[in-house]
């Protein structure tokens, strides 16, 4: 049995795979091996918080204590958009609540062009008319088909909350000469004052919020302060089958003891119609660190308070396809006169690990590199170290290959050298096989001989593709997963390293390298089988019609590179005796 075609061909079946799975994910069915939600996730999981554990203050809440809907019996406050616009960012804050109900990311464009992989190529063409997409990716929205909020507020009597009416003070709105720029909110309750001061600074996607309790009454008070992001769960639209992951949203809670847990908005669904008061917890319940989240593919929005105290961690539905996932902080006992600030950092930006990393630990976890990550993040680090030197992902690329060609040099060469002799041995090999045709055993015992005779290791031309393979699918989700190569260009026709080559000549390039490396190989002695080797660089071609041009590039020159080294050794290093 020849190792290495069987090598070949579990690979093969692999990709099959990975599309297969792709396709269940596009059409909304679950993963087959990376799943949504966290290990630790138990399936009975309960994502309901106890009313009772929090006193309901005066408007409508949800059930864990938080304002979701204004009373029906109450008219409309009017309200104020405030928007607030720096050189990253457009945020739109109301004054009803002072809940940011629109975010935009200046950055950053909508990769709608690439619903369909084949379209560049039709405009490439001249079948479909060129189209541009302007429009910045959108976070935040309270628009008809998306509801994403970021809500804070006060509970345990009836204080300030998302619901109450806020003032703005005067004050600029547009980061311009200067590095920051402040939206002060204030609302006062039962003389209870609330100031909400969102801090916007120049290229920075964090945004600074502090929460400062006044309390003005005659009474202490003991309120506690709420962070919630609020989502809707539908499905997004549009994604590729095959260049990865379609969009998804998703929650998530973070503490040092429980680590990064995603959760799913279904699943919280059923926890809440199915398994109400249920003991078993989904995510952490309750710590003095962490933080709350939701993510989606490349972009991410997290509360993350600043100091260090109790918290708790809710997730729930709070109405007909609307979740939220919040931490709550006991701010303690306010007396009479006094007043107490917390301060926390509303992250809404991309997925970058080096600027995640900075804002709090753990946070760099939303980026999924599936299961693979013990290997992603080193490659992806080593990456950003080539690329600070090149400047461009794609060049950043062939450099990275290079180098994990020369670091891989020693095995692959052990490969190679074997697979030089396997084909030097080849007419002895049929020999032999014609000569034990009818005696497996006798036929097995004789090719053992002929391997020791000529020193031959008959795995050895396994390694060249095994030790590649760990890489190859690393660097998969490393494209999938790396906000920093999104819509980055290589050069000419490959304006994104995430998305299929539009004009497959890279997948072209790498049939017939494919077929060069065939050629280079010793033939199988079966015509089948030789064959269906014939017929593999057109099949893995076709496949990488609909992978990443990034990855396609990197077995490209992997390929060019191991067929000037193959050569090497066939011409130069075989000792002369395996030529004859």
């Amino acid at each position: 049995m020849d190792i290495k075609r069987t090598v070949l061909w579990v690979i093969f079946s692999m990709s099959l795979l990975l599309l297969w799975d792709n396709w269940m994910r596009h059409n909304g069915k679950s993963s087959m091996f990376f799943p949504s939600t966290t290990t630790q996730q138990s399936k009975n999981a309960s994502a309901s918080a106890s009313a009772s554990a929090v006193a309901a203050p005066a408007p409508a809440v949800s059930a864990n204590g938080a304002p979701v809907s204004a009373n029906p019996a109450v008219a409309p406050v009017k309200s104020e958009i405030i928007t607030i616009t720096t050189d990253v960012m457009k945020a739109d804050i109301d004054t009803l609540g002072g809940e940011v109900r629109r975010l935009e990311l200046l950055k950053y464009k909508e990769d709608a062009k690439h619903e369909h992989f084949y379209t560049p190529f039709l405009e490439a063409v001249g079948l479909k008319q060129k189209t541009e997409n302007h429009k910045n990716v959108v976070l935040f929205d309270a628009g008809e088909k998306r509801i994403y909020l970021a809500q804070t507020g006060l509970i345990n009597g009836a204080f300030p909350n998302h619901k109450s009416v806020f003032v703005a003070k005067p004050g600029k709105r547009t980061l311009d000469a200067d590095s920051s720029v402040q939206l002060v909110l204030e609302s006062e309750q039962n003389g209870v004052k609330l100031t909400k001061t969102f801090t916007f600074k120049k290229g920075d996607y964090a945004v600074g919020v502090q929460h400062t309790v006044s309390n003005n009454s005659t009474a202490a008070i003991t309120p506690s302060l709420y962070l919630q992001l609020i989502h809707d769960g539908t499905k997004p639209e549009g994604g590729s089958m095959f260049t990865g992951p379609s969009e998804f949203y998703a929650p998530a809670v973070y503490t040092d003891a429980e680590k990064f847990q995603k959760l799913d908005f279904e699943k919280i669904h059923k926890a809440e119609k199915e398994l109400a008061g249920s003991s078993n917890n989904s995510h952490a319940k309750s710590a003095d660190n962490g933080w709350v989240a939701v993510i989606q593919h490349f972009f991410v929005s997290a509360f993350v308070p600043q100091d260090k105290g109790a918290r708790e961690f809710r997730t729930e539905q709070v109405k007909e396809n609307v979740f939220s996932v919040s931490t709550v902080l006991p701010l303690g006992s306010i007396a009479p006169g006094a007043s107490k600030s917390s301060d926390a950092v509303l992250y809404s930006g991309p997925q970058s690990t080096a600027t995640l990393e900075k804002i709090a630990p753990g946070l760099e976890l939303v980026k999924d590199y599936g299961i693979l990550a013990i290997i992603a993040k080193p490659l992806f680090g080593l990456m950003e170290l080539i690329h600070g030197l090149i400047g461009n992902w794609g060049w950043t690329i062939v450099a990275f290959t290079i180098a994990i060609k020369l670091a891989l040099f020693p095995l692959s060469a052990a490969g190679y050298r074997s697979m030089a002799k396997m084909k030097v041995v080849t007419p002895k090999m049929q020999a032999v096989r014609e000569r034990y045709k009818n005696d497996p055993q006798k036929m097995n015992q004789a090719m053992m001989e002929l391997y020791k005779t000529e020193k031959i290791n008959p795995l050895g031309g396994c390694f060249p593709i095994l030790i590649q393979m760990p890489i190859f699918l690393a660097l998969y989700w490393v494209l999938q997963a790396s906000v920093e190569m999104r819509g980055a260009p290589w050069m000419g026709w490959i304006t994104d390293l995430t998305a299929p080559d539009p004009l497959f000549i890279l997948p072209v390039i790498y049939a017939i390298s494919m077929y060069i490396t065939t050629k280079l190989n010793p033939a199988p002695a079966d015509p089948m089988q030789a064959k269906m080797m014939m017929f593999m660089p057109l099949a893995f071609s076709v496949m990488f019609f609909f992978f990443p041009s990034g990855l396609v590039l990197y077995w490209v020159v992997n390929n060019i590179l191991s067929i000037g080294q193959q050569w090497v050794i066939n011409n130069k290093l075989i000792p002369p005796e395996h030529k004859a």
